[in-house]
């Protein structure tokens, strides 16, 4: 056995140097929901979970789910399809990382692999939601989602200032490690 061997894990051999860069993460699967039987759905709803109540998460999610149907205008989908339509417009494609060159903080665009992407999309729809004010949690979602899917609110506008800067420092790309 070689000396510079960590341990072994997951029948892979993991060395001492290479030990951050090698790790391999497992891609977690999510099992569909009761209602909607779509993963989707849960790992929204895994998202949304603050001190451990799913529960009540998923009661948020659904009762945004009722209220988007009663409150989405002229649209002729259903309220599972304007949310995935609003994901689907939260959805970044490239993202800013920081590296440091030559003494200064460079922000250099990278290119979000699908994962990534829904992530950062889950993400910004349920900040932007909590950031509204006034009434419950399930209408903010509700109002964030009808407004995301028609390419506004405050979720697409953050996806957009991502966007932005990821254009304004398109001359770094070349810096990619």
């Amino acid at each position: 056995m070689e000396p510079n061997v960590l341990k072994k894990k997951n029948k892979s051999l993991i060395y001492q140097k290479d030990y951050l860069r090698k790790l391999k993460i497992r891609k977690k699967t999510y099992l569909p929901d009761s209602k909607f039987n779509d993963p989707l759905v849960t790992r929204f709803v895994s998202h949304i979970i603050k001190k451990g109540k799913k529960t009540l998460a998923y009661k948020i999610f659904y009762d945004s789910m009722k209220s988007i149907d009663l409150n989405k205008g002229n649209q002729k989908m259903g309220a599972l399809e304007i949310w995935k339509e609003a994901l689907k417009n939260v959805m970044p494609h490239v993202e800013i990382k920081a590296r440091r060159f030559g003494g200064s903080n460079i922000q250099i665009p990278v290119i979000l692999t699908s994962e990534i992407k829904i992530t950062r999309a889950i993400k910004y729809l349920i900040e932007s939601a909590r950031k509204r004010k006034g009434k419950s949690m399930s209408d903010r979602l509700a109002i964030e989602s009808i407004a995301a899917s028609k390419g506004e609110g405050m979720a697409v506008k953050s996806k957009e200032n991502l966007q932005k800067m990821a254009e304004a420092n398109k001359a770094f790309s070349h810096f990619r490690f």
